[in-house]
């Protein structure tokens, strides 16, 4: 083991190194892009052929991804996809960056995972590491990856194979954090399989933050997530209960947003959207419910949360029925459909229930995003409107569900008959417009 750990080692520090990253979405193109401007081979793993064909003619998908750097490195040779994983059998190292849904039960959807571990499977040989970096209950890695990988090579970990956890940290649209300087948690089956990702990521990334094991930080993982999910599921119903009181909310978290010490300031909204925030803390809940134990803040926090999108379908219908119009027959323009500002990101998006939630209630519903031109989901097929201000103007009712920065606003509202404003988007303009309700 000694002779495969140093092999691979040196390998690691002169970056003769082979990478192979599976999936290529919002986390794995970014990583597969970072490990090739440190100098490594790297292959794309994706079933994806358009993702794949973009890749190799040099093109990215993802905001967070230039097309120069992408075809740069092509270009180099230090990047290229395949929907093949037979790509990896000359590898030496592989992160998977598989999704990991929630079905519509609620319980994990693993078969991602699964799927990965078994295609990588055959091609996995002595002297190769494996990091997973899809997000997880804790015990996934060395309860599903681990006996995947070992039963079809018939290889041991840490004898003839290394493998780790690192879950993933990308805030899609950000520029201050990136993936090269977003400390990295990692945790390894063994130490010397935390040992070798460590030297691995470290040669690509400003910190790398070794923990004791997988289960460490697939947990660290859901704690990070857990923790905004239930202050967001507290905001939202503070934002509930101000509304009963006539207290305006956003007045009060800016308020006790002053204290330096002791407050964190987190902001309601019409639902949660992201891969991570919404489903993450679910995975624990689930893996917890199979210990007999009931989490009780995070199902608490997700009932609220879920049942956003109903309340901000509330607040439309009672505008509407304020300017003596009825719901059904209104034309309502959703304004912003990613799940968070200047992303074309529409993963677990809340507007995509308000959408749904409107049309079963007879609305004439019209959406605009600068990001997302068009959107198909559970049978919804809407294209976005292109020229804004029309629509404004037309529409009985704008309802703002993602504050994109790009919007001019004070325009919007000068134009609109009626605004439910779920971001306050308009600030101090919407709390002393007439024709705006508020969140």
């Amino acid at each position: 083991m000694d002779t495969i750990k140093q092999a691979l080692l040196n390998k690691l520090e002169k970056r003769t190194a082979r990478i192979g990253v599976v999936g290529i979405g919002y986390v794995g193109l970014p990583l597969a892009v970072v490990f090739a401007q440190a100098g490594f081979d790297v292959v794309g793993i994706d079933p994806d052929a358009e993702k794949v064909a973009c890749i190799n003619q040099g093109e990215s998908y993802i905001l967070d991804v230039e097309s120069a750097d992408v075809k740069a490195l092509v270009a180099a040779g230090k990047l290229t996809a395949s929907t093949d994983y037979g790509a990896l059998k000359d590898v030496d190292a592989v992160s998977i960056c598989v999704p990991t849904p929630l079905r519509k039960t609620g319980d994990p959807d693993l078969s991602f995972i699964a799927s990965a571990s078994e295609s990588l499977a055959p091609f996995l040989h002595p002297g190769m590491v494996v990091v997973l970096e899809s997000s997880t209950y804790p015990g996934t890695t060395r309860e599903m990856v681990l006996p995947a990988l070992e039963s079809v090579s018939g290889m041991t970990v840490c004898e003839d194979f290394f493998l780790a956890f690192s879950p993933e940290r990308v805030d899609p649209g950000r520029e201050d954090w990136t993936t090269i300087n977003t400390p990295k948690v990692l945790g390894g089956i063994t130490s010397d399989c935390g040992e070798i990702a460590a030297a691995w990521y470290e040669k690509a990334l400003d910190t790398v933050v070794p923990v004791s094991t997988c289960e460490v930080a697939e947990m660290a993982k859901l704690l990070e997530n857990t923790f905004r999910m239930i202050n967001i599921g507290l905001v939202n119903e503070l934002a509930i209960m101000c509304d009963r009181l006539d207290v305006d909310v956003w007045e009060v978290i800016d308020a006790a947003a002053t204290k330096p010490f002791g407050f964190m300031k987190f902001t309601p909204g019409p639902g949660l959207g992201g891969h991570c925030i919404p489903i993450d803390p679910l995975y624990l809940s689930w893996k917890l419910r199979s210990l007999n134990y009931n989490a009780r803040f995070i199902e608490l926090a997700s009932e609220i949360n879920t049942n956003m999108p109903r309340y901000a379908l509330g607040k439309i219908q009672d505008a509407l029925n304020l300017h003596r119009k009825p719901l059904n027959g209104s034309r309502v323009l959703v304004l912003g459909v990613a799940y968070k500002p200047d992303i074309d990101d529409l993963r677990e998006s809340p507007a995509l229930d308000i959408i749904h939630l409107l049309q079963e209630k007879g609305a004439d519903v019209v959406y605009h995003d600068p990001f997302i031109p068009q959107l198909n989901h559970d049978n919804l097929a809407l294209v976005s409107v292109t020229d804004l201000l029309p629509e404004v103007r037309k529409a009985d009712c704008v309802a703002i569900i993602t504050n994109h920065s790009d919007y001019d606003y004070p325009t919007i509202l000068a134009s609109a008959q009626l605004v439910v404003d779920t971001r306050n988007a308009l600030g101090q303009a919407g709390k002393v417009s007439p024709k705006v309700v508020r969140l």
